[in-house]
């Protein structure tokens, strides 16, 4: 009898795995999840560049602000998605996202961040319609006679 002989692949695993920190960041109606990682600065929103994405030089400038002023703009990689709201409200969600991954990855930088206010929920919503009012708050006119 012929005896058969069985390749056996071997696996190796990578001797470091990556490691992802996630953050959630939420504004007005937008939602932003942000995974931060270990590399040389890429930096991509809905997979397109920033500059691409936001239509407004001051949200890209936002968005890069809590790595800005921890000076740890060339040491991680971000990727994020985001939806909901509009782009001032997805850009703040992205920042608070964005904090609160970097304080998981780096607990050290809390204080500054919270100094900065970027770890500050924006509580602000839109206040709803209220029944027999035009809107929120404005009436139909009123008549006396």
């Amino acid at each position: 009898m012929a005896e058969e002989i069985q390749e056996v692949e071997q696996v190796q695993e990578p001797s470091q795995k990556a490691v992802v920190h996630w953050g959630l960041g939420r504004r007005k109606t937008a939602v932003a999840r942000v995974r931060l990682m270990r590399g040389t600065g890429k930096f991509t929103v809905n997979r397109k560049d920033p500059e691409d994405y936001f239509t407004d030089e001051r949200q890209v400038n936002a968005i890069r602000t809590p790595l800005k002023e921890l000076k740890l703009a060339n040491r991680y990689d971000v990727h994020v998605r985001t939806d909901g709201g509009g782009m001032t409200g997805q850009a703040g969600a992205i920042v608070l996202g964005m904090a609160r991954a970097l304080v998981k990855a780096e607990p050290e930088v809390e204080q500054k961040l919270r100094d900065l206010g970027l770890l500050t929920r924006d509580p602000r919503m839109k206040e709803r319609k209220k029944y027999g009012k035009k809107s929120a708050r404005a009436s139909f006119q009123f008549s006396k006679r």
